[in-house]
């Protein structure tokens, strides 16, 4: 497995599911019901890591064009938004429906992860094309 996306995983993906494998966790170890196995809050936190990384890795590009730059980075600024918001809707549950809002975090949240691979590779290609490797 190439090192860069190794890191990439565990420093990106696997830093941003730790809401969900803490909140699993203790769901396994308390009573049924007392604690739900998840929630789109951890989901959400996941999405706002990637995003957060995917502007961190756009930075550091200095081969690819302004224009995918301006695109990438204005797409995870609007994920970031759109984060925020369902997070902020996840804080009355009394007033929302929790289903609705689970099943679009989902789906944010797949759409966010090919996003964040997307850039993880161009940044892997453009490193490799400066090291001469193709």
């Amino acid at each position: 497995m190439d090192t860069r996306f190794f890191k990439w995983f565990v420093y990106t993906v696997l830093i941003g599911l730790i809401p969900v494998f803490c909140r699993l966790l203790v769901w396994l170890v308390t009573k049924n019901g007392t604690i739900d196995p998840v929630a789109p809050s951890d989901f959400i936190v996941f999405g706002l890591v990637l995003h957060i990384a995917n502007i961190n890795e756009i930075e550091h590009l200095n081969g690819i064009g302004g224009r995918w730059k301006t695109f990438q980075n204005g797409m995870s600024v609007l994920f970031l938004v759109v984060y925020g918001l369902l997070f902020a809707l996840t804080l009355n549950t009394a007033s929302v429906d929790i289903d609705v809002i689970q099943k679009c975090v989902y789906v944010l949240c797949v759409v966010s992860f090919l996003l964040s691979f997307s850039v993880f590779y161009t940044r892997n290609a453009e490193l490799s094309l400066k090291r001469g490797v193709a």
